[in-house]
């Protein structure tokens, strides 16, 4: 028997269907996942099935004694409570029965024999009232939830009233979660958790809840590892597919190249038709294609409709400038704040090193809190480290996506505003073309009518997709994305992921696939899928300050992270230098450590010399930036020459100096 089962469900806001007499049955151990992109009507329908919103016909029917459990995108808390206390309102219905249960049990001290026999059957009402209202909670079930979701034991007690949105958004969650309703609606459980939150809260509903669970979620990690069964909104329709998101994607895939077939078949079906009817239309055989016509008429109206594609990706971007071969090095950077008379100064990350390189692909990862975006803002110099060094590479021209981002002009289209956004921030400024800029939105999900929307309408995930436009088409040769994809759909996300996908080489094929963008990117983010497509070196943020750098995919470390300790003993080295391990299929002879003409120097005297060649390189760039350098070309390339010496010099020595600093 369904747990909940929604029967012809419409809804049409003025002219627009957003469901059209869709039906759903939830089985008490489904699993599912909805996807479809924005705006389709994934949100209307789970506020249908939570009875928040009301359809314009239909019904939705909750199996009767069972509890429903909803979490929005803008959930509400008792401004009074504290972290614990709003937790643990998941138990006060419970609590409120408990009592009622007590006075019972006191009446049945006095109570005569008829009135006992009221009374037990009054016990048995509530006892079986507390267990529908997921019982009696302990503080240390309370804990373990706040304690998965990211809260410290030191913010169990603050006010509610001084938390951050996001910090709301979990502690909803954490509510939601210790109710233990017999359903889960869930929209966007994962938008303000860390990766540790989302691994989490994915063991919690694969393994712990017992419960249905309805879930729309971006997160196809998610997806992938707790629902059986996807169903997806497109066209004011559900569809309705087994697996998870993977097996989804595959049968879709399926699906569409059959009914592609089938269209396909039938246009050219409906063109001989057609082709008849003209021919005929004014000869002997006109009576007959009359009626052809009114056949083909009425086929038409019945036609199979043409699949909605998601174009492939046939985007290309302009070529940037090849920049320094190390595009950054940091050296034994430190940023802290300080801290008050009651606390120790707040340390977001110290003695870390990094050497990136021209093309590679780099995920900051770590905790909310951790400083991630601070390690970005100190590496391009708009925050002053607390210690260490920081060089940026020669010719670098910087992209950087931020997570608040300004609209300049909000009554311009899309194709306006991405046109205006490579314009201004390039340099010379770059006028593409309408054209071009056209072709560049359809790339990233923009169809014909969207391009001409003006900006101020769009959703959050339709803006960040046209400054995502904007800043790959503007020549950048470095990108630093600061969660880019906080508000894009699936679709969306998996367009950019195939724009950044590092360069691959399959050994077994010997087939190579470049690199869509040529240039490097640092990229933060929770999103698993993404990271693991796009990075091939990590850096971990701990919340103790603590950083790590790994050297291989996401996917690369969490296998890593599942070998015992020995193995990860073993393997410890290739995480600390920026050298990627090499396979050797057999075993070799010992080797001796490997030298170089700076293995000599001593620690500080190549730093010294270090120090000197980026005085030198620095006034080399500034005189090769005179535009009357070049007058005298021969000068002009021996002070070319010069420069590619010294930074040569200067890459020998970085790698020196790591070797050395991991010692």
């Amino acid at each position: 028997m369904p747990v909940l089962a929604a029967t012809n469900l419409s809804l049409a806001h003025g002219h627009n269907t957003v469901l059209d007499a869709v039906s759903l049955s939830i089985e008490p151990s489904d699993r599912i996942g909805i996807v479809g992109r924005n705006g389709a009507g994934k949100s209307t329908l789970i506020k249908l099935l939570a009875g928040v919103s009301t359809p314009d016909s239909g019904s939705v029917v909750l199996q009767k004694g069972a509890r429903l459990g909803y979490l929005n995108q803008s959930p509400t808390l008792e401004l009074g409570d504290t972290v614990r206390t709003a937790a643990a309102r998941a138990f006060e219905q419970a609590h409120e029965l408990q009592a009622e249960l007590h006075r019972v049990f006191d009446r049945m001290a006095d109570a005569t024999e008829s009135q006992l026999e009221s009374l037990l059957k009054e016990q048995a009402r509530l006892e079986a009232a507390i267990d529908a209202a997921g019982g009696l909670t302990t503080e240390h079930e309370v804990a373990k939830v706040l304690h998965g979701l990211g809260f410290t034991d030191a913010q169990f007690d603050l006010p509610v009233t001084v938390l951050s949105g996001g910090q709301r958004a979990r502690l909803a969650l954490a509510r939601l979660l210790l109710e233990d309703p017999a359903i889960l609606l869930l929209d966007e459980p994962t938008n303000h958790l860390d990766i540790e939150g989302r691994i989490w809260l994915e063991n919690f509903l694969a393994d712990e809840f017992k419960g249905a669970v309805v879930l729309i979620s971006h997160d196809r990690y998610l997806l992938d590892r707790v629902v059986t069964r996807i169903i997806e909104v497109e066209h004011a329709r559900l569809i309705d597919y087994p697996g998870n998101y993977a097996a989804f994607r595959r049968i879709r895939a399926e699906r569409r190249m059959t009914q592609h077939r089938a269209w396909e078949k039938q246009q050219a079906q409906f063109k001989k038709e057609e082709a008849y009817i003209r021919q005929y239309k004014a000869g002997q055989r006109a009576k007959q294609a009359k009626g052809r016509e009114s056949r083909l008429e009425r086929a038409k109206q019945q036609a199979i409709e043409r699949p909605l594609e998601l174009a492939e990706l046939r985007v290309s971007l302009p070529k940037p400038q090849r920049s320094g071969d190390v595009v950054i090095s940091a050296r034994n950077i430190t940023k802290s704040f300080p801290g008050d008379a009651d606390a120790p100064p707040k340390v977001l990350f110290k003695d870390l090193n990094l050497k990136i390189q021209r093309g590679e692909r780099w995920g900051i990862v770590g905790p909310n809190g951790a400083g991630k975006t601070t390690l970005v803002r100190c590496i391009l110099g708009q925050l002053p480290l607390s210690a260490g060094q920081v060089t940026l590479g020669a010719k670098l021209d910087i992209g950087h996506f931020e997570q608040h981002r300004m609209v300049e002009d909000p009554e311009r289209t899309v194709v306006q505003h991405i046109q205006a956004k490579v314009k201004n921030s390039t340099n010379p400024p770059i006028l593409m073309s309408e054209q071009d800029v056209r072709n560049l939105a359809g790339a990233f999900l923009f169809s014909g009518e969207d391009q001409d929307k003006p900006v101020h309408v769009l959703s959050g995930g339709e803006l960040a997709r046209a400054d995502l436009a904007a800043l790959l088409a503007s020549s950048k040769n470095l990108l630093i994305l600061d969660e880019p994809t906080n508000h894009l759909d699936i679709p969306a996300a998996e367009r950019l992921e195939a724009i950044l996908a590092r360069a691959t080489h399959d050994p077994k094929t010997g087939e190579t696939t470049e690199a869509v963008f040529e240039g490097t990117v640092i990229l933060i983010t929770h999103d698993r899928a993404l990271l693991d497509a796009v990075c091939d070196n990590l850096v971990f943020l701990g919340a103790d300050g603590h950083a790590t750098v790994f050297n291989g995919s996401y996917a690369d470390f969490v296998r890593k992270q599942s070998q015992p300790p020995e193995s990860q003993r073993s393997s410890q080295q290739s995480a600390q230098t920026h050298s990627k391990p090499k396979e050797t299929p057999k075993p070799a002879a010992p080797q001796p450590a490997r030298k170089s003409k700076f293995s000599w120097m001593p620690l500080d005297k190549i730093e010294q010399r270090m120090a000197e060649l980026e005085s030198k390189l620095k006034s080399l760039d500034e005189r090769l930036a005179d535009p009357d350098i070049w007058k005298d070309v021969d000068k002009a390339n021996k002070l070319t020459e010069d420069r590619d010496d010294l930074r040569a010099e200067l890459d020998d020595l970085e790698t020196e100096w790591l070797l050395k600093s991991a010692q």
